[in-house]
């Protein structure tokens, strides 16, 4: 059940920390990219959508209204980022969620494919920030995508559960760094959403049904509920270097 952004009303809009703010995601054009860019322009952000598909970029910016733009950009492409962060003024909030990997176990998997989380996940928000970092607002942050499969593996997937516990330890390491710029982890659990539904029937009924069993709450969590969650981080001046697990209490189990 899709539960409403915390500050969707027009007077929150109107004196919120976001108000007037720019706001890039990329990853924006679909899933919880797209989610968080709703509930960004609910609050009076302008958010730039970044990815690699011009015609999903152009419908999201048509469906967010006057105060979204769009720009290409491969999260995998050091020059590709240069570019985009090159064409923009300034970032405030900066939220990766564009990665493309494959998993699986360590004695199945090509060794290129159990690299891909790294080259386009960890790697790719690493890059990332470091082309966004001279636009940065003093007062901004920058919130990266991990998962909660870093802190409890569902299933072996080395690689991947590696890549995700990398990028906590990422998270800490820029928030040293980048100071008093604000970076924070957002760590998801299972979401009933864009990601899955491209994915085969009987294998995303299994996931989620073991997901139901394995979690405190019993069911999956939404892309409104990631979106909140980064909106928090992107808000609350007062946290960094911390990663919030919104996974419905799976890594406790």
């Amino acid at each position: 059940m899709n539960q409403p952004s915390p500050a969707t009303s027009s007077s929150a809009a109107a004196d919120g920390p976001l108000r007037g703010r720019t706001v890039v995601l990329i990853g924006g054009g679909s899933g919880i990219g797209l989610r968080v860019a709703h509930q960004a322009v609910a609050a009076g952000a302008r958010v730039v959508l970044g990815g690699r598909t011009p015609e999903r970029l152009a419908a999201a910016a048509r469906e967010l209204g006057d105060r979204a733009t769009w720009r290409t950009v491969d999260i995998t492409d050091r020059s590709s980022l240069a570019g985009f962060f090159a064409g923009l003024d300034r970032v405030d909030h900066l939220f990766t969620s564009a990665a493309s990997y494959r998993v699986g176990p360590m004695l199945e998997l090509s060794d290129e494919d159990a690299e891909s989380p790294f080259v386009s996940k960890f790697w790719g928000q690493y890059h990332a920030v470091r082309h966004a970092a001279p636009k940065l607002s003093p007062d901004g942050s920058v919130v990266l995508m991990s998962g909660a499969a870093g802190a409890r593996p569902p299933a072996a997937a080395p690689a991947y559960a590696a890549c995700n516990a990398a990028i906590e330890g990422l998270g800490r390491g820029l928030a040293l760094e980048l100071a008093p710029v604000r970076v924070n982890v957002v760590s998801p659990g299972t979401v009933d959403g864009n990601l899955w539904s491209h994915r085969p029937a009987p294998d995303r009924e299994a996931a989620f049904a073991q997901y139901r069993r394995d979690t405190l709450l019993h069911r999956l969590g939404t892309e409104d509920e990631i979106a909140q969650t980064v909106l928090f981080l992107f808000t609350n001046g007062f946290t960094t270097g911390s990663t919030l697990y919104p996974d419905g209490g799976y890594t406790l189990r």
